[in-house]
């Protein structure tokens, strides 16, 4: 008897030791963004009382408006994100020199601009680390900003996005600047957009065919309204942040 007292002491401490440890360490790797209803969240804008918002380029084809772009933007003294896939960077490499010189963001968009869910986790951060490594290679900056190829996610490409030091980002305007209806279109669906707020985050593409032409005029109407332009990387919390059901990033409070 004394002795199945004492096994079953035993029992009881280990299954506690194992609640414990459940407790104490489980929150650290599961708690991957504190998001409503158990959903991990890219970035998709930021809580902020500046009047401060952010535009991003996604290159994944196409450098001939690349040049137009940094000089639009060098012009009203804007710094922008540009996410770049693998492809482009080894197809263009002298504009993501001429990018980063120019003070912007650099961001990764992939090695290959694949729907990221449909990939092994080793996959993904394949995809990711191959592109950084060529960025890191060319210009010496790590890149810690990832957009997924069409906006395409999952619990499991946020959680390796994590895994990889990435910020996993995406956007609250899309300027829809890809389906090519005009400057007009672009500059209107960006400056009065419902979304628009501090702490925006805008998508357009660098290889879009109406970008260059509507992109001064985006700046100017949104520099008229007392927004200032800032990089993703200068827009976004690092750390001391939850997200809500949104995927707006708002920071803790004490």
């Amino acid at each position: 008897m004394p002795k199945r007292f004492f096994n079953s002491i035993i029992i009881l401490s280990f299954a506690g030791l194992l609640v414990w440890c459940a407790a104490t360490y489980l929150p650290d790797i599961i708690t991957i963004s504190s998001t409503p209803g158990g959903r991990n969240l890219p970035i998709y804008c930021v809580e902020t009382e500046k009047p401060q918002v952010a535009i991003s380029f996604d290159a994944a084809w196409g450098n001939e408006d690349t040049q137009t772009l940094l000089d639009i933007l060098s012009r009203n003294n804007v710094k922008a994100t540009f996410f770049m896939t693998g492809g482009w960077v080894e197809s263009y490499p002298e504009d993501v020199k001429k990018i980063y010189e120019a003070g912007h963001d650099l961001g990764n968009h992939s090695q290959n601009h694949k729907y990221m869910t449909k990939l092994s986790d080793e996959e993904k951060t394949k995809e990711l680390m191959s592109v950084h490594n060529k960025v890191k290679e060319l210009t010496g900056y790590d890149m810690f900003l990832f957009r997924p190829p069409y906006g395409d996610y999952d619990n499991q490409v946020v959680a390796n996005a994590k895994k990889n030091n990435y910020y996993p980002i995406q956007w609250n305007i899309d300027s829809l600047d890809w389906k090519d209806y005009g400057a007009d279109d672009i500059v209107k669906r960006i400056t009065e957009h419902k979304n628009l707020s501090n702490g925006s985050i805008i998508l357009c593409h660098n290889g879009a065919k109406y970008t260059k032409d509507a992109l001064e005029q985006v700046i100017i109407t949104l520099q008229d309204k007392g927004y200032e332009f800032v990089p993703i990387s200068e827009l976004i919390y690092r750390d001391h942040y939850h997200m809500n059901h949104e995927g707006r990033q708002i920071p803790d409070t004490e």
